[in-house]
């Protein structure tokens, strides 16, 4: 059983959602917020497995929210995706250096929501390759700050590698593709990559690639 909380300023939107997600077998939601303090209580006393946030909240936005959360060690497990109305909204990446899991658009359709609940639920990040690529290139277009990126020396170039390419939205299978090598063995490449970073997951990594100058937004074929 999937436990969720929602977290949105407007009821209509929290209702909708629940609705949803209570007629799906294996997802339950097990508490609600209002903004994002509230929600930071809810998943502090249900300790979910996914938290939808709503981005922009009054008293306390998603992006705080989502700091706070992934700040708590008792929290580690909880998986956040962002919620907001488009596709390239600049605080969804704000999001991802929060420590968010990924996010997804208010107006998507049913099945891509339970779906995206299951995927996060696994500990995967909710990053399309197209949504990645749009999302990087439209607010990570600066001169890296490598200071802020600390970690890139430990990386084998293999990992290096691999990681530039997690930044470009390739999954384990066309990474595999790209190195020729085995799907088994990118994946060990990618874990290897986030152990010794830190990162929660691939949403993580992406942050790491562009921060770190790893890879530059203007040259990732975007």
């Amino acid at each position: 059983m999937i436990r969720v909380v929602l977290v949105d300023d407007q009821a209509l939107m929290r209702a909708g959602f629940r609705a949803l997600l209570d007629a799906e077998d294996g997802i339950e939601v097990v508490g609600e917020g209002a903004d994002g303090a509230e929600g930071v209580a809810v998943v502090r006393d249900t300790v979910p497995d996914v938290a939808l946030v709503d981005v922009q909240m009054p008293v306390m936005t998603g992006i705080e929210a989502t700091r706070r959360i992934v700040a708590e060690p008792r929290l580690a497990a909880v998986r956040v995706v962002i919620l907001t109305n488009y596709g390239h909204d600049e605080y969804v990446f704000e999001a991802l250096r929060a420590g968010a899991s990924g996010f997804l658009l208010k107006d998507t359709e049913p099945a891509a929501l339970l779906q995206g609940i299951e995927v996060v639920a696994r500990g995967e990040a909710l990053l399309s390759p197209s949504v990645t690529r749009s999302l990087i290139g439209e607010f990570v277009s600066r001169p890296p700050d490598r200071t802020s990126a600390p970690g890139l020396e430990t990386l084998t170039r293999r990992e290096r590698e691999v990681t530039a390419l997690v930044a470009r939205g390739l999954t384990n299978e066309e990474i595999a593709a790209h190195m020729v090598i085995s799907p088994f063995t990118a994946k060990t490449h990618v874990s290897r990559a986030m152990t010794k970073l830190g990162a929660r997951d691939r949403a993580q990594l992406v942050v790491f690639a562009y921060e770190s100058g790893l890879v530059a937004a203007r040259n990732a074929d975007l």
